[in-house]
């Protein structure tokens, strides 16, 4: 285990934000990992981890000791007749494992190609998009539980139903401090159908019914490029502030109030009905797509994105995304919330 001192994080954060780690260690087994974190613990000193950098937001140096996640390796474990369990470390590259799966003949999570990231974050922030949720499709979470590691518990596995998978949430985020991710089982369906559920996805394929497998993964890839900018060309974090619910009654106020307004039924929960919000609709309608504070601005493709145009840092974005949320919160009456994890939180 080589501890690096001062040591630049700016290609590890994909707002591309020239910041530093006073202390930063590359780690690619779980010894070097506990090794690395028991160092830390003896020293006094607050731990970050990072895998990809792609959903979070480094606002000023982080003091302490930053692990790098690179553990590496996926594999098919078994089958029954109705799932495929496959295993992957949490270093591995997102968008590589979702082709991979397709390369292996394990379709199920194309809808998902091409979101920027390690494996190892995509249950942390129970990443989803068109139409899918990475949390529908994962059976255990192996984790280092940081709150026992004087015990042999500190090495288990989570199930799905304890990893309390929400929209954009689990118990990795309700509990930022105690868990670290070191692999994630996933249970793919034997049986395979398109999940064209998402309007855009749908309308792709209006001509075509049956698309297989690999046809939604270069759509999903299309129109994602489309849309989003690339972090090595232009630093972001990808969509920056969760689609908001609502209730029913609220949906109903801003809609007669709103008549264009974009929602999308998100069913009863505590017996109440709720509806999602498009953010990126609101923040348009707002003017602020294309809007540009210094070196920072909003996307002028995608109002969800916040980008920098180089020479920002993570201040001049928290300032932009303030400005955001009161403008929302003043005509909409809704609040955002923040989709990139904070650190130092």
């Amino acid at each position: 285990m080589q501890i690096l001192f001062n040591f630049p994080l700016k290609s590890l954060n994909s707002f591309g934000f020239d910041v530093k780690a006073k202390e930063f260690v590359s780690v690619t087994n779980t010894q070097d990992l506990l090794e690395a974190v028991q160092y830390a613990i003896d020293h006094d000193m607050p731990i970050h981890v990072l895998g990809g950098g792609s959903n979070i937001l480094i606002h000023e140096d982080l003091l302490g000791l930053t692990i790098h996640l690179q553990l590496l390796g996926k594999s098919m474990v078994s089958q029954s007749a109705t799932h495929t369990l496959i295993d992957v470390c949490a270093g591995e590259n997102w968008h590589d494992f979702v082709a991979w799966t397709l390369d292996n003949d394990l379709p199920g999570l194309e809808n998902l190609a091409l979101i920027p990231g390690t494996c190892g974050a995509a249950p942390i922030q129970n990443i989803g998009a068109y139409g899918l949720e990475v949390g529908n499709w994962i059976d255990s979470v192996e984790v280092l539980d940081l709150e026992q590691l004087d015990q042999e518990q500190a090495w288990h596995t989570l199930s799905r139903q304890d990893c309390d998978f929400t929209y954009r949430n689990s118990i990795f985020k309700k509990y930022p401090n105690r868990y670290i991710v070191t692999q994630v089982r996933f249970a793919i369906p034997r049986q395979w159908r398109a999940n064209l559920s998402y309007a855009e996805l749908a309308n792709y394929f209006l001509h075509r019914p049956q698309p297989s497998a690999h046809d939604v993964f270069a759509a999903v890839c299309e129109i994602r490029s489309r849309k989003l900018p690339d972090p090595l060309v232009l630093g972001n974090a990808g969509s920056f502030f969760h689609n908001p619910q609502v209730s029913e009654a609220t949906y109903l106020q801003l809609l007669e109030q709103f008549p264009q307004l974009v929602a999308y039924p998100q069913g009863i929960v505590d017996g109440q009905k709720l509806f999602k919000l498009a953010a990126g609709w609101l923040i348009d309608q707002c003017g602020f797509k294309g809007f540009r504070l210094g070196n920072v601005g909003v996307y002028e493709k995608q109002a969800l994105v916040l980008v920098n145009h180089g020479g920002g840092s993570g201040k001049d974005i928290l300032r932009l995304a303030n400005l955001i949320k009161e403008k929302i919160h003043a005509v909409y009456g809704v609040d955002l919330t923040q989709e990139p994890i904070m650190l130092p939180p």
